[in-house]
């Protein structure tokens, strides 16, 4: 690797959008620098045959960007001094220069930890091959075709990585993601024509313009979240790994599959509007400094609060890990100590007949000696995608559980961090693990080499997972128990980030994201008032019975949501839930008759109608599912779900033609759908059109799972017995006696109780 190159991992769960450049009047000097040099198209064509005449072409003459998917609007290489600086655009927009220069975005190129990460790649493949990861963490240096073996390693702009002019000037995007977008010449004005002015200029003629500035660095889809997809979504194509295509993250779809996004109608919960990734994370806030930007004193903000907590933590950015650390906290998990069972009274329905449930509403008792199990719901409540999202495999979240007798001694513990920082081994975490082609953990985030995932643990919007811990209660426990569960955060494992800075036990800001404690009595328990931050009541069966289907504990989901129904019977979901339970347990008629119901109460409801759909196609009457699924499309024209079943129905009936018209329904929305691919393969056969079908089938087989691969992922967990239980959707955490508490050490915990 060469040893100035430097570079750093963009947050993936902040979203990219670059300075919101708005209207302005206001009095302020001229400045005739922007840091840019003119970009006629001589200049660029002359700048160009240069790069060109020494580039490694690995990826095929011509194929300038690969391994990424950005394009450049004029086909060639692009100088890099034709791009403004950010602190030319802070001339103006103060407040959001000061915002951006800490973020994730303007540190996505530099950050020691990214450095020794993407030094792995360089140093097991070549340099060009960063050109997969510098599309998103740095496409200036993309642009200008630095990243080959000749490449200038002197380049002020690492400094600035996502930079004002990367975001502003891009003129196309796609939802395949891996940086797909068309990044055009970068102008802050227009002329009279409406055409880009790519000579330096002055603060002077902006303001003179502001109508054309504005033109020039803003266009309706900067506030979409198609424009964030085409970095917050990637892939690892086979020019990469030397293997197959494999998905790296989808937050982009994580997204439109949510209540927040309201395009599909089968989340668990629905949000009363939309929201976007700009909603959340560029939220228009009170102007605190000076920005001519500005409307009516606000500004959208360019901070891009996310769960980045080391960038601000490493470049001291106070204000930025402050705010960082209150958009963790701000009711993004709700936690439940939701129940338990007792050894002494085995369940006749797995987790439901037996359990005392919801703790805090029913009587019970304990003695000493007794063997329980609690049952923790996590619910991811709060998040427009899954968590952890993205890179999850070196981020780190978990789940810290603990039980503590009348005199604050830890009885049982699980989710520690031991002496060294790293984590209690069996915790309950949100990760994955990515496993290569030895058997092993790529333990530093080595993605090129990854054959599959053991498994995955992490949690969508909306849903829930249960969390299961049995213990025994000493034969001397006496008065109280006090159970608590929460869950934490940090950015990077222990292993990753003392990798990364060359340092044992580095610290790092670790953040209790939300919590809940319940008090058990030894003797009879009682009912008590909610507190303030519990789910309701039926909210609190509705998440378990969400996390026993996610589970498959189909009778125990299916009883959860009977409770719902009891406490709501005006809630159509509650017969829907139960339906989609029995569905997947292939007890049609019972759904058929709860999907009754639920379309009772809400006649025409879009969810009811597509699971209806699937009933009615098993019963084999497919013109009724047609019916109903065309209605659902109707209503939900941007839903992939439906288009999907739509379009097997149509081939059921042996409709090509509309079969073949909603696949492509699907493609429009995910380019890279695998059922899509698969379907078109054979509909393009059918109707004649054999070039096509060809290319549908060349997808598909490079896309489709490997069906060898899981082998790698069972000599690991072969290896692993500390995380084999992880790999299962219903366990439990056996925990036994006393952790050696002292010899643990202890971390301070920010927003802990």
């Amino acid at each position: 690797m060469q040893a100035s190159y430097k570079s750093k991992v963009v947050s993936r769960v902040v979203l990219c959008l670059g300075l919101v450049c708005g209207m302005m009047s206001l009095t302020l000097g001229v400045h005739a620098e922007n840091g840019a040099q003119p970009a006629d198209a001589t200049t660029q064509n002359s700048y160009s045959q240069q790069i060109s005449a020494t580039y490694n072409w690995r990826f095929g003459k011509g194929h300038s960007f690969l391994p990424s998917n950005a394009q450049s609007a004029t086909g060639t290489f692009m100088a890099p001094q034709s791009f403004p600086t950010a602190q030319y655009c802070g001339h103006c927009h103060q407040e959001t220069y000061h915002q951006w220069r800490q973020t994730a975005h303007a540190n996505s190129f530099r950050a020691p930890w990214y450095i020794k990460n993407v030094n792995l790649l360089m140093k097991e493949k070549g340099i060009e091959y960063t050109r997969h990861c510098e599309g998103c963490h740095n496409p200036i240096a993309l642009m200008g075709g630095v990243l080959t073996q000749k490449g200038t390693t002197d380049r002020p702009f690492d400094q600035d990585g996502v930079t004002c002019s990367v975001c502003h000037s891009i003129q196309q995007v796609n939802t395949r993601g891996t940086g797909s977008y068309v990044m055009g010449i970068p102008a802050v004005l227009v002329d009279a024509d409406g055409k880009p002015i790519t000579r330096p200029v002055s603060d002077a003629e902006i303001l003179a313009h502001l109508d054309r500035h504005s033109k020039a660095v803003m266009k309706d889809f900067y506030r979409t979240s198609e424009f964030c997809a085409a970095c917050h979504k990637a892939a690892l194509p086979r020019m990469l790994n030397n293997y197959k295509w494999q998905r790296a993250f989808d937050v982009y779809d994580e997204w439109h599959n949510t209540s927040y996004a309201r395009l599909s109608p089968l989340p668990f919960y629905k949000k009363p509007t939309a929201s976007s990734c700009q909603s959340c994370h560029m939220p228009r806030e009170q102007l605190t400094g000076t920005d001519y930007g500005a409307k009516n004193n606000t500004l959208v903000s360019h901070r891009w609060l996310g769960a980045n907590t080391l960038i601000p933590a490493y470049y001291h950015y106070e204000e930025q890990l402050d705010k960082t650390i209150a958009f963790l906290k701000n009711g993004v998990f709700n936690v439940d100590i939701f129940g338990l069972e007792k050894d002494s009274a085995p369940a006749t329905i797995p987790g439901m007949s037996d359990l005392i449930a919801p703790l805090g509403t029913t009587d019970f008792s304990l003695k000493p000696g007794d063997g329980i199990t609690v049952s923790v719901v996590v619910q991811n409540k709060g998040t427009g995608h899954s968590y952890v999202p993205e890179q999850r495999d070196f981020y780190q979240s978990w789940v810290k559980f603990t039980v503590q007798d009348s005199h604050h001694h830890i009885l049982v513990e699980s989710g520690y961090l031991k002496p060294d920082g790293h984590l209690d081994e069996s915790a309950h975490s949100f990760t994955n693990r990515l496993i290569n082609a030895q058997g092993t953990l790529n333990d530093l985030h080595q993605v090129w080499d990854t054959r599959v995932v053991a498994y995955n643990n992490t949690i969508q919007s909306g849903r829930a997972q249960v969390v299961r811990y049995h213990f025994q209660l000493p034969e001397n426990t006496r008065g109280a128990i006090t159970v608590k569960a929460s869950v934490e955060y940090r950015r990077f494992n222990q292993h990753f980030v003392d990798f990364a800075m060359d340092q044992k036990h580095y610290p790092e800001p670790l953040v209790q994201v939300a919590s809940a404690s319940r008090i058990l009595q030894i003797g009879e328990n009682h009912p008590v008032p909610a507190g303030p931050d519990e789910n309701p009541l039926w909210m609190r069966w509705n998440n378990y019975g969400i996390a026993m289907l996610d589970a498959q504990q189909y009778a125990a989901s299916v009883e959860a949501f009977r409770h719902v129904a009891q406490l709501r019977p005006d809630y159509a979901d509650a017969y829907a839930n139960m339906a989609i339970v029995q569905t997947q347990w292939e007890r049609f008629d019972d759904a058929r008759t709860n999907l009754a119901k639920a379309l009772a109460l809400v006649p025409g409801d879009a969810r009811a109608l597509y699971y209806l759909a699937l009933v009615e196609r098993n019963d084999g009457t497919v013109d009724e599912a047609v019916q109903n699924l065309q209605m659902v499309v109707q209503k939900f024209p941007q839903s992939l779900d439906a288009h999907r079943e739509l379009g097997f129905s149509y081939y059921q009936e042996h409709n090509y033609k509309l079969a073949m018209e909603e696949y492509k329904a699907v493609q429009g929305i995910d380019p890279d759908d695998l059922s899509a691919h698969y379907n078109l393969a054979i509909l393009y056969r059918r109707l004649g059109m054999y070039p096509q079908s060809r290319k549908e089938s060349e997808m598909f087989a490079d896309q489709k799972d490997d069906p060898t691969s899981g082998l790698y992922a069972l000599e690991f967990l072969r290896k692993h017995p500390e995380v084999q239980a992880e790999s299962v959707s219903w366990h439990t955490h056996d925990l036994v006696g006393t952790p050696a508490s002292a010899a643990k050490g202890s971390t301070p915990t920010h927003g802990s109780e």
